[in-house]
């Protein structure tokens, strides 16, 4: 299909917040989408430090003819909703997951419920989306159970090589060799369905009674204050030995870990499709993850998951018997580069142009 000149594309979030996964790929893909027209990203809630990066939703221009609304679903918004039914411009529903509710009830009830409507909000969006894109298998089959029709799969193109291709400061290496080997990272935000608690408890294990001599250091935004001061008041009971809580880092300090990171590790229970392991295989390193929502999709054969049905002292196990065997190191370090291969480039970017050029008028 030819597309007009004046054909541009136009990113919707309910909220955009720095180290936020979803705000990332939509940054990400402004340029992507810029190959096509002019590209903007809106959101209902904009946090201050992306100020000219990303704009209020209020200030979406009222006429924007020939122009596509590529929507990211992640949770509830009434408002949000009703602005997607009130305008006409075709629709890309990209599709990132909606966490269960059961996980924040109680911690946040009302954002607990915010989750509930946003189930409610992508059903009730389906006679006004033009195609719906989902970012793995194990999201598209939620999007069918719905009532969608021809999902397209398209992976996450957050490109590993951004981190991998930056040389960290001495600063930031100075920092990430400073934390005591063997060096086990989590990247996640502190939420409860990221089971920093299942963390916490297994490297306890590991140390107390596996003689495993490592440090786990959790990055990520701690944006829910009650759960984080849960984990914080965990680490302090049990010790505090071993885990550093290293909350939010630039991209430079994120590239230094995972420079000097042993494992990455993941114990979420609940992950549409799990970008930090990716990133991590992209970098060669060793991925142990949990058997949950997309995760097995995302890793495949590339990493070791755990069943779900066991406890912190099962990955505890995992961990030390990895970080004592060099030929399996080796094993999945190769496995995780050529996964990460697989999964980026420039096969995303085509297949998303070509869905949002599909349903262009």
């Amino acid at each position: 299909m030819t597309v007009s000149a004046t054909t541009g594309v136009d990113q919707v979030l309910v909220t955009a917040a720095p180290g936020d996964a979803i705000t990332n790929l939509a940054r990400s893909l402004r340029p992507v989408f810029e190959r096509i027209g002019p590209s903007r990203v809106y959101a209902r809630n904009v946090d201050p430090m992306l100020a000219g990066e990303v704009e209020q939703l209020d200030r979406f221009p009222r006429a924007a003819g020939g122009r596509v609304v590529v929507f990211h679903a992640s949770i509830g918004e009434p408002a949000v909703h009703r602005f997607l039914l009130e305008r006409t411009e075709p629709i890309v529903l990209v599709y990132h997951n909606i966490t269960p509710a059961e996980h924040f009830a109680a911690w946040d009830p009302r954002f607990a419920a915010l989750l509930d409507e946003g189930r409610r909000e992508v059903a009730a969006l389906r006679s006004r989306v033009a195609r719906a894109v989902a970012d793995s298998p194990f999201n598209a089959r939620e999007l069918t159970e719905m009532g969608y029709a021809d999902v397209v799969v398209v992976p996450p193109a957050l490109d590993g090589r951004r981190l991998r291709t930056m040389t960290p400061s001495l600063a930031a290496l100075d920092r990430a060799r400073a934390i005591p080997a063997p060096l086990v990272l989590s990247v996640a935000q502190l939420l409860p369905h990221k089971r920093p608690d299942f963390l916490v408890e297994a490297m306890h294990v590991a140390r107390a009674y596996l003689d495993f001599p490592g440090t786990l250091c959790l990055v990520g935004h701690h944006r829910l204050e009650p759960y984080a001061h849960a984990i914080r008041r965990q680490v302090s009971e049990l010790g505090g030995g071993g885990v550093h809580l290293a909350g939010p880092v630039s991209d430079d300090d994120l590239g230094a870990l995972y420079r000097t990171a042993d494992i990455v590790v993941s114990a979420s229970e609940h992950e549409g499709f799990c970008l930090p392991l990716i990133e991590a295989m992209s970098f060669g390193v060793p991925v142990v993850a949990r058997a949950f929502a997309a995760i097995p999709e995302t890793v495949a054969d590339a990493g070791i998951l755990i069943p779900p049905g066991r406890g912190p002292a099962f990955l505890a196990e995992a961990l030390t018997e990895l970080c004592g065997n060099t030929a399996l190191q080796e094993d999945l370090s190769r496995r995780g580069r050529d996964r990460a291969a697989d999964l980026w480039g420039e096969y995303h970017d085509r297949t998303l142009l070509a869905v949002v050029r599909g349903v262009a008028r």
